[in-house]
């Protein structure tokens, strides 16, 4: 086909596209001066131009040959409540990084049914009308997780560091980012989603978006497990002040409370004489927890009542908020790679395409690697080879 034959298209579809991608629209007509005429249907674009804005939109082609617009869902449960407000579409950020992990959590399955390993047990196991205290005290036992000892780390880093360790040696799949697979010009939105879980007894896999500050990465990787023991997929913006109205996500979020932060051990440290503004700063300090998890815990604990929850609550939410969050998803690269594929899932497709088993283009796409020189670099840097 000729590059200036025109291509007749609904225009209907260019303008979905571009609302899809939530992109800036004068930026987009700058690249694209003709956007208005092509929305318009008093001009057609020809394929190179279609390729280019499909491209730019991160939108397949095909879709933008289809007579109307599809009508695009999350593949899974959406639990978010996004302080309140509409959710009227999602990203395509979210929905490429959704079907990522479900391209790498199939995958795995494979891989483990391979290899002959057992379910786990403990997908599944607990269910909404069960106390979170003993969830929760579930959950720290499979993960062989000591309270003690993260009171002991020097940094929020570390207890999230130590917390993921701990989750993929008991067999999940823990993936943290801040961009759509290795895209550093696609920045995932914490304003649109913090974290997702996909509940499987032999694949389970939690999303962390790594653009969030690392005491709030804690919490919701805490609340993705409470989803995990459930065996309920779906996508969360867990926060710890907010009561979410799906029962789901309020169990979740009281696991996930207890868990980082066990009510008796609270009543051991709490100094009644100290400001709460103070008081959840020491708190959030000693035990490597947001300081809205503190407060939280405070309030659960009766310590403060609702009026002071809820200004010490705004105060403290404005404050995060002036602050830096999480990272830009820079930094070297190969233990970004085991933070954004986790390191069971790298090290799996690794060795399993070093054994032949899997393909290298397979294996570049799961992993975002482009050279052969650094898949063996990973591979060498991971521990799978010498």
């Amino acid at each position: 086909m000729d590059d200036m034959t025109r291509i007749p298209i609904n225009p209907e579809l260019l303008t979905w596209a571009r609302e899809r991608a939530g992109m800036d629209t004068f930026a987009l007509k700058r690249r694209f001066p003709k956007l208005d005429a092509w929305e318009s249907g008093a001009l057609q674009p020809t394929l190179r131009q279609l390729e280019d804005f499909a491209r730019k939109v991160h939108v397949p082609i095909g879709y933008l040959f289809l007579p109307e617009p599809v009508q695009e869902s999350l593949p899974i449960p959406d639990f978010r409540t996004l302080a309140d407000r509409a959710i009227t579409r999602t990203s395509p950020n979210l929905l490429d990084t959704l079907y990522l992990c479900q391209q790498r959590q199939d995958w795995y399955r494979d891989h483990v049914r391979l290899h002959a390993l057992d379910p786990l047990s403990f997908i599944g196991s607990a269910t909404v009308a069960d106390d979170p205290v003993i969830t929760a005290e579930a959950i720290r036992t499979t993960l062989d997780l000591s309270l003690a000892e993260r009171q002991q780390l020097p940094t929020w880093t570390e207890a999230l560091r130590q917390l993921v360790s701990k989750a993929e040696e008991a067999g999940v799949l823990v993936m943290a980012s801040s961009i759509v697979g290795s895209n550093s010009h696609r920045k995932l939105d914490v304003a649109e989603f913090r974290g997702f879980a996909l509940a499987d007894e032999l694949a389970p896999l939690v999303f962390i978006n790594a653009a969030d500050s690392k005491a709030a990465q804690m919490f919701t990787l805490a609340h993705e497990l409470a989803h995990l023991w459930l065996g309920e997929s779906g996508v969360s913006d867990p926060e710890a002040g907010r009561i979410p109205e799906q029962a789901i996500e309020r169990w979740c979020n009281m696991v996930a409370a207890e868990f980082l932060v066990p009510m008796e051990a609270l009543h051991a440290a709490y100094l009644a004489d100290g400001r709460p503004a103070a008081e959840i700063q020491r708190l959030a300090r000693m035990f490597k927890v947001s300081t809205l998890v503190a407060l939280r815990r405070l309030f659960d604990a009766g310590f403060i009542d609702q009026a002071t929850f809820w200004q010490t609550y705004r105060e403290e939410l404005a404050r995060i908020r002036t602050l830096d969050r999480g990272g830009s998803g820079g930094g070297d690269f190969y233990r970004t790679l085991g933070t954004r594929t986790g390191r069971r899932f790298a090290r799996a497709v690794l060795s399993s395409t070093l054994e032949g088993q899997t393909l290298f283009q397979d294996a570049f796409r799961m992993l975002g690697v482009r050279k052969t020189a650094t898949f063996y670099e990973a591979a060498r840097e991971l521990g799978v080879m010498l």
